[in-house]
């Protein structure tokens, strides 16, 4: 099986360990972004991956295609023009005190990208599956037509369609958001969520609930799901649900509903301790992409999907390096972290 996805690749400086932004005179530096992460991390687990998007043609451009290529991810349909590198600064939250982003993405190539310099067909050439999110789209108005464009492409070749809702309020107002995504969305065959997006992004909000008080209320987000398929059509609607206690433990499980049976599976709940969480969203749908490309039943794949993200909380950086047999360690045994022998 072979998987596209699509949207912008950043250049991430991101305080050491947990001090705040320039309380050091140095930052660590690497390549990321959402669907960038998704890539990665199915190439981790041997999928044929390739990632699609517009790079600046300078050494920052070139530098970040060597890194995606370093991870086995296929970047030979990426254009090179006129543009800058999107920047954005992170650091680690801890305890109470929440992690924190600053973009720095305006005018970048992605951004400033015409849907010419994409030819989808030939993107899609041999391809079974198409991924997004919401955050390409709230780019611009052009990045949002580019997605447009690719999804009924997609569609039209007969490629499994996925996005993850990926709402982002520094870039775009509940607003805009619902106007572009209810179009985008009713492409999509699998649509991911978390506790918000639905209720920014589509304008389908969970009752009972409340994510500041790590308060949520399952049957609320299968009723969430559901109507989200009677809406836009998704045949799978997978919501991650994120219990956070604080900045360093959350609760982390999840939730599947299937159109064909009319069933809701919820997943196992894990206890994270967390490393950084940056990037779990992006490692859940990507476990969702392997387990149903796999052929595994949807208990299955929603667990796969769980248990990938749950490791990826463990990992510093935005990528999830981890492979199938992690996984499904984690997913058969107690995950209490004993030392491999």
């Amino acid at each position: 099986m072979r998987v596209v996805t699509f949207g912008e690749l950043m250049l991430k400086l991101s305080a050491p360990g947990y001090t705040r932004l320039f309380q050091t005179p140095e930052l660590d530096v690497l390549f990321c972004g959402s669907e960038a992460n998704v890539a990665v991390s199915l190439a981790q687990f041997g999928m044929d991956s390739a990632f699609v998007t517009k790079l600046p043609d300078n050494d920052v451009g070139k530098a970040a295609l060597r890194s995606l290529r370093s991870f086995g991810v296929d970047c030979s349909r990426i254009p090179f023009g006129e543009g800058r590198m999107g920047v954005y600064y992170a650091e680690k939250g801890a305890s109470q005190r929440g992690s924190k982003v600053i973009y720095d993405r305006a005018g970048s190539a992605i951004a400033l990208a015409a849907p010419g310099d994409f030819d989808w067909e030939a993107i899609f050439d041999g391809a079974d599956w198409f991924h997004w999110s919401g955050i390409t789209p709230a780019l611009s108005d052009s990045a949002a037509k580019i997605t447009l464009e690719g999804c009924r492409t997609a569609k039209r070749m007969g490629l499994t369609v996925s996005c993850d809702l990926n709402y982002r309020k520094k870039l775009w107002l509940p607003d805009k958001a619902q106007t572009v995504m209810s179009e985008l969305v009713s492409y999509a065959d699998v649509c991911v969520a978390n506790e918000e997006d639905a209720d920014k992004c589509l304008g389908i909000k969970a009752e009972n609930t409340d994510v500041e008080l790590a308060r949520l209320d399952a049957d609320a987000y299968r009723q969430v799901a559901k109507a989200i398929h009677k809406r836009f059509g998704c045949s799978k609607v997978a919501v991650t649900l994120r219990e956070s206690y604080s900045a360093s433990r959350n609760g982390w499980s999840g939730l599947l509903y299937d159109a064909a049976t009319d069933e809701v599976l919820t997943s196992r709940k894990y206890q994270l301790d967390i490393v950084d969480r940056v990037g779990g969203g992006d490692s859940f749908s990507a476990g969702l992409i392997y387990g149903l490309c796999s052929g595994m039943p949807d208990q299955e794949a929603l667990e796969f999907a769980v248990a990938a993200s749950c490791l990826k909380h463990s990992i510093e950086g935005d990528f999830n390096l981890v492979g199938v047999d992690e996984v499904q360690a984690l997913m058969c045994g107690s995950g209490n972290g004993r030392v491999q022998r």
